[in-house]
């Protein structure tokens, strides 16, 4: 029964320290990916024109 105890106490105690350890990794991978993500997406947009002068046509003609 005191080891049953001891066990419950020490998940209580150590909850922080278990939370860290679980959180910090993948805060670590998602703050990477998506950093990865916007690189690529920023040089596809480069390389790909994505129309914005056909959108830019659009507004201007809409104006008048």
């Amino acid at each position: 029964m005191i080891k049953v105890l001891a066990v419950i106490a020490c998940v209580v105690f150590l909850q922080g320290c278990i939370h860290k350890i679980v959180t910090v990794p993948v805060k670590v991978a998602y703050k990477t990916t998506k950093g990865v993500v916007k690189g690529t997406a920023a040089v596809v947009g480069a390389v790909i024109p994505d129309g914005d002068d056909e959108e830019n046509e659009d507004k201007d003609q809409k104006k008048d």
